[in-house]
């Protein structure tokens, strides 16, 4: 008996058919996402975009994807920088820490309270 024969090759077929589906409308939404975020289009642009993603799919997503994939990039890396900023500026002002070196914070805590 074949060792394959519990998992029949029109399950593997359906298998892999909804996984790049999937990684499809990830791609799909995040471009979309990406039109709308987008700093450098008008809304002209913008508005074109999505519309050519939305009524010819697959070949606005690939096309979208070759034309302006650096811009993409660029996208992310800008939002996760200033992610990162808000998170060192919240942390700064919620540990209060002004800015000195770790000497002169345990200097302040050493003082004796007048």
């Amino acid at each position: 008996m074949l060792a394959s024969s519990g998992y029949p090759l029109l399950d593997a077929f359906w298998t892999m058919l909804i996984f790049f589906l999937w990684m499809w409308f990830f791609l799909l939404f995040w471009i979309i996402f990406d039109i709308f975020r987008s700093d450098d289009l008008g809304g002209w642009g913008k508005a074109g975009w999505l519309i050519f993603v939305i009524i010819l799919p697959f070949l606005g997503v690939f096309v979208y994807a070759i034309a302006r994939g650096k811009q993409m990039t660029g996208h992310q890396l800008r939002a996760a920088q200033r992610q990162d900023q808000a998170m060192r500026q919240y942390i700064r002002e919620t540990t209060g820490a002004s800015g000195g070196s770790s000497a002169d914070e345990l200097a302040k805590l050493a003082r004796p309270i007048a």
